[in-house]
């Protein structure tokens, strides 16, 4: 018996998700979620960030357990390095999103993975955001992400899983176009 007469298990429940998509033609309302996070100022550049509840499915749902996430500047920008940089957050973002959606189109193709292995890198230019150079951004001005896909698969099903992740990731989507964000004080 080889590995490709054997049930693929990625560890993604495909029929469930299927199912949840199939009754959102039924109850569009309960497709609307609201994420949430809270962020508190620890000291210097440190804060915490806390998720524990959105909403969706038309009701408040928790966590099993509240996640929290340390981020904070490198000791090279005269901080403590408390935790990952924001920049960086986001990349980890990008890489989860992406490497998920691999992972549950790689279930739903019947391609059994054996690892799957995402480098996430960007270009930033730091006299924007230390308002040096007005001409220069304060964001990335670029991202790349580049895999190394161990699967039941040739390279054009691998290039093919990961297309597809790409175009269903909410986080590539947020970073790809423009997104209303507003900022108020209590």
């Amino acid at each position: 018996m080889t590995s490709t007469d054997l049930p693929v298990d990625n560890g993604v429940n495909v029929e469930a998700l299927l199912g949840a998509r199939n009754a959102l033609a039924d109850t569009p309302e309960i497709a609307r979620f609201r994420w949430r996070a809270t962020n508190s100022w620890v000291r210097g550049t440190h804060s915490e960030s806390t998720v524990e509840s959105f909403y969706g499915f038309g009701e408040e749902q928790r966590h099993r357990r509240t996640f929290r996430f340390d981020a904070d500047h490198p000791e090279a920008f005269a901080a403590e390095d408390n935790g990952a940089t924001p920049v960086e957050l986001v990349l980890v973002a990008l890489g989860s999103c992406l490497t998920a959606g691999v992972a549950s189109v790689a279930q739903q193709r019947s391609i059994q993975l054996r690892s799957v292995r995402a480098t996430i890198e960007a270009d930033f230019d730091l006299h924007g955001i230390l308002g040096a150079d007005p001409e220069v951004r304060n964001g990335f001005s670029g991202v790349r992400v580049s895999y190394d896909i161990d699967a039941d698969a040739g390279p054009d099903e691998i290039k093919a899983l990961v297309a597809q992740s790409q175009k269903r990731s909410a986080v590539y989507d947020i970073l790809t176009n423009p997104t209303d964000v507003s900022v108020e004080v209590a």
